[in-house]
This record gives C-alpha cells, sequence and structure tokens, in this order.
C-alpha cells in the first residue's frame, strides 16, 4: 500500500544523500514495523497490569450487572 506522509525538509535531504531510492520504502517499513511492535509489547503489558489489579477487578465486575441490561 502506498502512503502518502510528511517528514521535515532537512530529513529527506538527509535521508536523500545517505539512502538509496530503492531501499527506502524497505527501511521506513523496518522501521514503523520495530516502533509498532514496541507499542504492540508494551499495550500488552499495561493490559496485563490492569487484569492485575485487585481493587479495579473488583470494581469491573460490580458492573457486571449491566450486562443483560439490553444495550448493545
Amino acid at each position: 500500500m502506498k502512503v502518502l506522509v510528511s517528514i521535515p525538509d532537512s530529513l529527506y535531504s538527509r535521508m536523500a544523500a545517505t539512502i538509496p531510492p530503492r531501499q527506502r520504502s524497505r527501511l521506513i517499513a523496518k522501521l514503523l514495523e520495530d516502533e509498532v511492535r514496541k507499542r504492540e509489547r508494551e499495550l500488552y503489558q499495561a493490559a496485563l497490569a490492569v487484569e492485575q489489579d485487585e481493587d479495579l477487578c473488583a470494581e469491573m465486575k460490580e458492573w457486571d450487572v449491566t450486562l443483560g441490561d439490553g444495550i448493545e
């Protein structure tokens, strides 16, 4: 998929001077993949921490009575 993004002129100039044109897309995709994986790990760790919070789990359990209230 092609995506249009904006980057500062100075960064583009540096990229154009150091990364051959046929390598840019692959490099950008790799950098994005690394960042997305890092953020996914962080979100997963945050979700695990929430699940282990006993006070929060007890409070959420109190809301279970609303599951059958007919609102979808």
